[in-house]
């Protein structure tokens, strides 16, 4: 029920990497496709400048409904479904394990590009009980690049 495509629709975080670049940030497109045992594969386009930047990730499925762990870039990530409906939203925590402290963020995926301000309020909440602020959060308009070629699994 996860697969399909969606919309990163707006992010808090506190990765000092994102907490630079947040104001000038776009939405990126994320499509997930179910592997056997069921991990998870995650392609991620972000537009960046002039580019699209592609990522891919396999989540491993762990002992807990919506618990996947996965590497990226190098880097052991924690990945958590905290709240879905599967149809329109998602809000998905993320603990990087890096080399300096801990990277943590809360994703609210969608999937129509549109944010619908219910959603946010949902993500809005969830802010304080994983140690984060509001304001880390970027909301993250459409830019109408890096559609193409994210069809398909």
């Amino acid at each position: 029920q996860f697969a399909g495509t969606w919309h990163l629709a707006a992010a808090v975080s506190n990765c000092s990497v994102f907490l630079k670049m947040k104001d000038g940030m776009k939405s990126s497109i994320i499509t997930i496709s179910l592997m056997p045992e069921e991990n998870l594969a995650m392609k991620l386009v972000w537009p960046v400048m002039d580019k699209c930047q592609k990522f891919e990730l396999t989540l491993q499925r762990s002992g807990q409904a919506g618990h996947y762990m996965g590497t990226l870039v190098g880097e052991k990530r924690d990945v958590r479904i905290m709240d879905t409906d599967y149809g329109h939203y998602a809000i998905v925590y993320e603990l990087e394990h890096s080399q300096e402290k801990p990277r943590i963020s809360l994703q609210l995926f969608t999937r129509e590009q549109n944010m619908i301000p219910e959603l946010l309020q949902k993500l809005i909440e969830l802010i304080p009980s994983v140690g984060l602020t509001q304001d880390m959060l970027a909301i993250l308009p459409q830019s109408g690049k890096c559609q193409e070629g994210m069809e398909g699994p």
